[in-house]
């Protein structure tokens, strides 16, 4: 990396940019949150967030795309913090923290759609199993 380059990013005001993202982000989930639909003063998290729409877009499944967008901003801030080097893990092939993001989401899909197989809808335990997936791939892949 030439030295303006590493100058530029010793002299980026970080707090800033970190407080920026997380307002923006923040702003998002708060505008889901009050999109949601609400009966009697209650929110209806599984209604129709937009009535008569091609796609279903209930709280949850804007909570996941939220939450994949948060993901893509956090490790994009992190890639231009602090640059990292390939890494060899247990899966032998080089994989950056990128890599082991869609590592990790990829296997998670796997592991979600074989708890709906065997076990069915409630897929708390399943998210809990990819969270251990997700740390695992982090740490060790």
């Amino acid at each position: 990396m030439n030295e303006a380059a590493t100058l530029a990013r010793r002299s980026a005001n970080w707090p800033a940019i970190y407080v920026a993202a997380l307002a923006v982000m923040g702003a998002i989930l708060g505008l889901l949150v009050w999109a949601t639909p609400s009966q009697d003063g209650a929110k209806a998290w599984t209604d129709p967030m937009i009535p008569g729409g091609w796609m279903a877009w209930t709280f949850p499944v804007a909570l996941f795309f939220w939450t994949i967008a948060s993901l893509l901003v956090l490790f994009t801030i992190l890639a231009i913090r602090f640059p990292e080097v390939p890494r060899r893990g247990i899966l032998r092939i080089e994989t950056t923290r990128g890599d082991r993001l869609f590592i990790s989401l990829l296997g998670s899909a796997f592991i979600c759609l074989g708890w709906l197989f065997f076990a069915g809808p409630p897929v708390w335990l399943a998210l809990a199993l990819c969270a251990i997936f997700a740390a695992a791939v982090f740490r060790w892949a």
